[in-house]
């Protein structure tokens, strides 16, 4: 009579795999929520309120996630398991690297000031004409917000400055519009010395207008600029990045 021994699993061991698939469930639910929020909104399936709603949920799945996988990794050690203990790792890394996003904007949030109309000129910025209506249908003014926007500015963003440039108005005007054209802006409309165009952020696709202004200067051109958000009191920054990387874009494109 030959007796067959098997080595008997540790207590808690089952509870070991059960834990890390559901750390792997909570990290993909994370994932699905807060990938799909922006493509969701801007595809017109949800509302902005609702896709709000969506991010902070993945990132209390995420959270969740991170919060399983530590009592995964500790039955690990306790019942001495490899595979759950690797699952419930990966899913940590995974979850801090989901989370790295929104912690960033936030952080990013904090050092700027809740303004979303930057332009070069503060004291005669440009203005709006040909997107006016579709401002004014917005829920941000068309008019420049004023002189306390201008202070927060100033204050957050010096650098932001017109450029000016030695060459001809027209050749200014071909390469800003080239430039526009490049980033992918929808363009409302072109003038001797003003460009109106339209800017929309890729994931959430937030509309940002933007004014590009030529004024003939001694020997040369000043080029001002206005980037502006339709929605939201506070723009992250963005467009003063834009401001920003356009001018310099348009420099060098004229070197």
């Amino acid at each position: 009579m030959v007796t067959r021994l098997t080595k008997a699993r540790p207590r808690g061991s089952r509870w070991t795999s059960v834990l890390a698939g559901l750390a792997i469930l909570l990290i993909a639910a994370a994932a699905l929520m807060m990938a799909g929020a922006g493509p969701a909104y801007r595809g017109e399936l949800i509302s902005l309120g609702e896709a709000f709603s969506l991010l902070r949920n993945g990132v209390y799945a995420a959270g969740g996630a991170i919060a399983v996988s530590i009592i995964a990794l500790l039955f690990s050690m306790l019942t001495r398991r490899s595979k759950p203990a690797l699952m419930a790792t990966l899913v940590i890394v995974a979850a801090v690297a989901l989370l790295y996003v929104p912690w960033q904007h936030w952080q990013r949030a904090q050092q700027v000031p809740a303004i979303h109309d930057i332009t070069t000129d503060t004291q005669n910025p440009p203005a709006f004409e040909a997107l006016a209506n579709a401002r004014e249908a917005a829920p941000n003014a068309v008019d420049y917000p004023g002189e306390a926007t201008a202070q927060q500015q100033q204050a957050a963003y010096p650098y932001i400055k017109p450029l000016v440039l030695a060459e001809a108005p027209q050749t200014v005007l071909a390469a800003a519009q080239a430039e526009a054209e490049e980033a992918g802006w929808r363009i409302a409309r072109i003038t001797d010395s003003h460009i109106e165009a339209t800017a929309t952020t890729r994931w959430f696709g937030f509309e940002d207008d933007v004014v590009i202004r030529l004024t003939e200067i001694e020997n040369g051109v000043q080029v001002d600029m206005r980037s502006a958000s339709r929605l939201g009191a506070s723009d992250v920054g963005t467009n003063a990045a834009r401001i920003e990387q356009f001018l310099t874009a348009l420099e060098a494109r004229l070197e």
